[in-house]
């Protein structure tokens, strides 16, 4: 005889395996027109960004500017991902490339975070491939903190990177 905990999870195993069989057959356009719908509704809302009072001009619009870039990479992605016309192997590559962007980010975050905590400075960090800019927010020049910043930044990575550090205020 069934006990109440495993009709349970028949139903629910059941529920889950149909929901995910029809959202794997379900057509590309209906993917696309709910992602137009999606895109045109955050488009038409605005959007209040606040800006850190102790972070400098510069590095916000270096940021934003890192951030447009990035979404828009991300939108040609998902394009290639939900186009019918596309291989595996290129839905593959896309979706790829989306997780080492993603993950470039998180490692960004990570170490604009260390660099604030250990020498209390704004910075900015753009990853491309094995080239890594910081932009750190200070007036003063000192080569020795540049030096210690790309040693704190080399520790991070297993490969050797090539790390530039710009002061600017």
């Amino acid at each position: 005889m069934i006990n109440k905990r495993s009709l349970w999870f028949l139903t629910l195993f059941s529920l889950i395996l149909v929901l995910s069989v029809y959202y794997i057959t379900m057509p590309s356009e209906l993917l696309l027109t709910t992602n137009n719908i999606t895109e045109d509704k955050e488009e038409s809302t605005e959007t209040v960004s606040t800006v850190d009072e102790g972070e400098s001009a510069q590095l916000v619009a270096l940021r934003v500017e890192a951030e447009e870039e990035m979404l828009s990479e991300m939108d040609e992605l998902k394009a290639v991902m939900t186009n019918s016309d596309s291989s595996t192997k290129e839905k593959n590559e896309a979706f790829n490339k989306m997780q080492e962007l993603n993950q470039n980010r998180g490692t960004e975050e990570t170490l604009e975070k260390k660099i604030e905590d250990e020498f209390a400075l704004k910075s900015f960090v753009k990853i491309d491939n094995s080239d890594i800019s910081v932009v750190i927010d200070s007036t003063k020049h000192d080569k020795e903190l540049a030096n210690k910043i790309m040693r704190l930044v080399q520790s991070n990575f297993d490969t050797s990177m090539n790390i530039s550090v710009k002061f600017q205020k």
